[in-house]
């Protein structure tokens, strides 16, 4: 490939960044990377009456704590800035103008009364070559009366001139050949005088050639678009820097019947944003990825293979391995279940693969919380024999209080099956062999114990399970000698006296 891979991710900053469009910046991520290429962020606010305050630094936010680092973009600028719509308008009028000399758009200046008016009288109406002859525009009207309702300051937009009965084709390289019959087509505002912007289409294409972005990687939502775009850049001439397109499959509910929605993580109790999000307007707070646990990369390997597959049985993949093996061609036509459990898998997965130390410094706030003050190596030690257990880090105090906190109560079920009648007079001996270890190592506790149940003929079972009772309060936890010999000689001694006394 002569020319340098250049991909854009262009979100509209209308709300929060649903977890289907951090796919998309993914692939193109990944993509770029593969290729040595850049990785642009653009912002798309032409559509001025959906913008929503904070959602284009919440984009940034998200996209930073999953490691998606771009190479230009608003936030960082570039030698193709401005990279926010609005801030390019004086750019898309002279490209507006282009095609209005060339013939191929035109000025039309229906209201949206009379537009609703003929939408009414003639079913299925569509603005195109077979109706634009029976409209207000600068094709049925004289150049002085367009004029003059220009002068006189009525507002109009300009339409894309499209002629019926061609064939359009759009090589997309996940999708091969697709052929559309320019019929179908109507002919799109490309402009509004009301606010002085373009929209999408036009804002779109000007700055993809002006950017020189090679590929075009988006969801399949905007595959109709497709041919018009082709149909633009021919108006252009600009065929010979046409980019490479590429529509990636939707994300289905989990159920697989449908795109994906925000009701559905709603429905069933996981997050389909990145970072929580608070509705400026109403105050809805919707969970996040992060705020929920997640690591950023496992909810990067759980989304790379939601419509990607390496081709091989591979799952655990770190960022450099999955730059290494992607291929737009290995990405599926077909939609993606979104396989929520999975996802928690992804995560339990990671958290196992993350160093004590780093799992630890994540849960030290939540027993801060708790009011618990422990040392960090503690904490650490008690994280190694405990996070096989967990899926998120939030988990852990349930799997580890007791190495925190002494039990103040004693499981019922648990005091009923395996607090036997001669468990108090076993386990004050028990007490008694444990304050004669000096070495109170795991392995060195385990053998004397061990030892001295053998030599005793009790029964193994019975007194480690009261044992475990006594220590944890129910029956639950690591290996035993485990959890002994990180707690200490002392506390562990000190839970064996107060069961006695208390366990009835």
């Amino acid at each position: 490939m002569s020319q340098k891979v250049r991909v854009r991710f262009a979100p509209s900053p209308t709300g929060p960044l649903h977890i289907g469009g951090v796919r998309t910046a993914l692939y193109n991520y990944l993509f770029a990377k593969k290729n040595n290429g850049d990785f642009i962020l653009r912002i798309e606010d032409t559509d001025s009456q959906r913008f929503v305050p904070g959602a284009e630094e919440y984009i940034i936010e998200a996209l930073t704590w999953l490691g998606l680092k771009f190479d230009e973009g608003t936030h960082i600028g570039g030698t193709h800035a401005p990279y926010r719509q609005s801030e390019r308008k004086e750019i898309y009028k002279k490209y507006v103008d282009i095609l209005i000399q060339k013939g191929a758009a035109y000025i039309a200046f229906d209201t949206p009364e009379e537009l609703t008016a003929k939408r009414e009288a003639v079913s299925n109406f569509q603005y195109d070559a077979s109706t634009r002859g029976e409209m207000r525009n600068s094709l049925t009207l004289s150049q002085e009366e367009v004029q003059s309702l220009i002068d006189a300051g009525n507002q109009y937009v300009v339409r894309f001139k499209i002629e019926a009965g061609q064939e359009v084709l759009v090589n997309d390289v996940i999708r091969g050949e697709v052929k559309y019959n320019s019929s179908v087509l109507d002919d799109k505002v490309l402009y509004k005088s009301a606010d002085h912007l373009p929209t999408y289409h036009l804002a779109n294409i000007v700055d993809d050639h002006l950017m020189e972005i090679t590929h075009v990687i988006r969801g399949e939502e905007w595959l109709p678009s497709a041919p018009l775009h082709v149909l633009l850049y021919k108006a252009f001439g600009w065929e010979d820097s046409m980019p490479q397109f590429a529509h990636l499959p939707l994300l289905l509910k989990p159920e697989g019947n449908g795109k994906l929605s925000k009701r559905d993580g709603d429905r069933l109790g996981f997050p389909v944003f990145p970072l929580e999000w608070k509705d400026p307007q109403s105050g809805e707070i919707s969970s996040g990825y992060r705020e929920s646990g997640y690591l950023p990369e496992a909810v990067i390997n759980f989304l790379a293979l939601l419509g990607w597959n390496p081709g091989n049985d591979q799952e655990i993949m770190s960022m450099e391995e999955l730059i290494q093996l992607f291929a737009l061609e290995k990405c599926s036509k077909s939609g993606a279940k979104f396989d929520y459990e999975k996802g928690k898998w992804f995560n339990h997965q990671y958290i196992q693969l993350r160093p004590n130390s780093e799992i630890a410094a994540i849960f030290y706030p939540i027993l801060q919380d708790k009011g618990i003050e422990s040392p960090l190596q503690y904490i650490e030690t008690v994280v190694g024999l405990v996070k096989e257990r967990v899926s998120f880090v939030k988990e852990l105090w349930d799997q580890a209080s007791f190495f925190f906190v002494a039990p103040t109560a004693y499981d019922e079920k648990v005091v009923k099956k395996r607090w036997k009648e001669e468990s108090p007079s076993q386990l004050s001996e028990l007490a008694e062999v444990l304050k004669g270890i000096d070495d109170f190592s795991s392995h060195n506790q385990e053998e004397i114990v061990k030892g001295w149940i053998e030599s005793k003929g009790y029964h193994l079972g019975n007194i480690m399970n009261a044992f475990r009772l006594a220590v944890v309060g129910e029956s639950k936890g690591p290996h035993m000698f485990d959890i002994t010999a990180t707690i200490g000689k002392e506390e562990t001694i000190a839970r064996l006296e107060k069961a006695i006394l208390n366990i009835k």
